[in-house]
């Protein structure tokens, strides 16, 4: 039988596909796993990692622009894409060096594509086909906010479905994971993520001046200043408190903050820019107002989660991650509420919490292993700056109405 030569073509580089998805007989110990490159720049870090199909963390590299955003006061768009630019290629090799693996030897490349900024998320995307083109390897396009609520499967055995709460500096969101990629979302931030406020309340404090605060970013110096903080002294209205739904918003809190803060200047007589006398109150206050406001509407989404069946009777989890989750005082505000229903928190050690190569990789290796989202090298894939989290629930759960009991959220410092 003759065959043309384009479909000789074609079956070739099937055969090449399928032959990356077998075991490598040059890798030693690992020749029985496949490895999956992942790389992340939706935002300000440039992460790369190569992980085997069980998760272990065979190499990785972050190149973090914490330093220049601080300088610069928050996260100028073409300003990380130039440092994306610089740092990626560097930031790969660095990861299969450390690896021991050779690009020849991956069975996939997995790469952030949505949502996050658009001159970032370009940068790898634009690197990782280039990568994937090269070597002829099978390409997995990853949904940021999945990579996050997945990353704890690879530390804990858990199995779906389960709760996901999702906070970082550019999102906050309630979902339902059933799957891979079966999600229900339940409620999502309507203005400005978690992370947003405390940044923004921080730079409006002028925290990068306070001796204890210079090298941290604003929901760090947040979090440090108020352990030595009065959260009683201002009482600020945790938002939504008549809208029974799980959604959330924080621009409403961060006017309260900015409008006590010029009330203060002008108490102490001193301009914008000067530090407050009582700038840990004012951390505390805003630190508990927003870890009440999470805990609240969690706590909405898991009433409604058990009404309508949709965990587990047995051990149902919450997961909460994302940058954001690094905090202790919101991690023990999520505690009360999980213990008043029942439910188990787990949450991934803070390196895990914060954008990283690891947990892309991770996603790719969940994808890899159950055959979804795996693309051919030469297939164009474009990057998506907005991007929603599975299946819309948000109407379902406003219009169930839940009212919540009263919980009382005390958490000593």
């Amino acid at each position: 039988m003759t065959m043309f030569p384009s479909k000789v073509k074609n079956l070739q580089r099937l055969l090449q596909l399928r032959h990356t998805f077998c075991c490598s007989p040059s890798y030693g110990k690992a020749s029985c796993s496949r490895l999956v490159l992942g790389i992340e720049t939706s935002c300000d870090d440039t992460g790369a990692a190569v992980l085997d199909e069980k998760g272990a963390i065979l190499g990785e590299s972050l190149h973090s622009q914490k330093e220049v955003h601080l300088r610069t006061g928050g996260i100028i768009p073409t300003v990380a894409q130039q440092l994306h630019s610089e740092n990626i290629e560097r930031v790969v090799q660095e990861a299969l060096e450390r690896s021991g693996v050779d690009p020849s030897q991956l069975s996939a490349v997995a790469t952030t594509v949505k949502p996050g900024l658009a001159l970032s998320l370009s940068i790898g995307l634009t690197f990782s086909q280039r990568f994937v083109r090269q070597h002829n390897k099978p390409f997995i396009p990853i949904h940021h906010m999945e990579a996050h609520a997945l990353t704890a499967r690879m530390l804990h055995p858990i199995a779906f479905p389960f709760l996901v709460l999702l906070i970082s500096g550019g999102h906050s969101l309630l979902a339902v994971a059933r799957g891979v990629d079966d999600f229900l979302l339940l409620g999502h931030s309507l203005d400005e993520s978690p992370g947003d406020i405390l940044d923004k309340v921080a730079r409006r404090l002028s925290l990068t001046k306070h001796p204890q605060c210079s090298t941290l970013s604003g929901g760090q110096a947040i979090e440090l200043l108020a352990k030595s903080g009065d959260r009683m002294r201002f009482r600020f209205t945790t938002p939504m408190g008549q809208t029974h739904d799980c959604c959330f918003s924080f621009a409403g809190l961060r006017n309260q903050v900015t409008m006590m803060i010029k009330k203060k200047e002008a108490e102490e007589g001193i301009e914008q820019g000067t530090l407050l006398s009582c700038v840990n109150d004012i951390a505390a206050a805003t630190q508990h107002t927003v870890a009440t406001h999470l805990a609240k509407r969690t706590h909405r989404a898991i009433l409604f989660c058990q009404a309508n069946g949709l965990l587990p009777a047995s051990s149902p989890t919450l997961v909460l991650s994302g940058g954001v989750a690094s905090n202790q005082y919101i991690r023990k505000a999520l505690t009360v509420i999980t213990e008043t229903t029942g439910l188990h928190l787990l949450c991934p050690p803070a390196k895990f919490c914060t954008d990283n190569g690891v947990m892309i990789a991770w996603n790719g290796v969940e994808r890899l292993r159950e055959g979804k989202g795996i693309l051919p090298p030469n297939v164009d894939v474009f990057y998506e700056p907005k991007a929603p989290l599975g299946v819309d629930m948000t109407a379902e759960v406003k219009a169930a109405g839940i009212r919540l009991p009263s919980v009382r959220i005390r958490i000593p410092n």
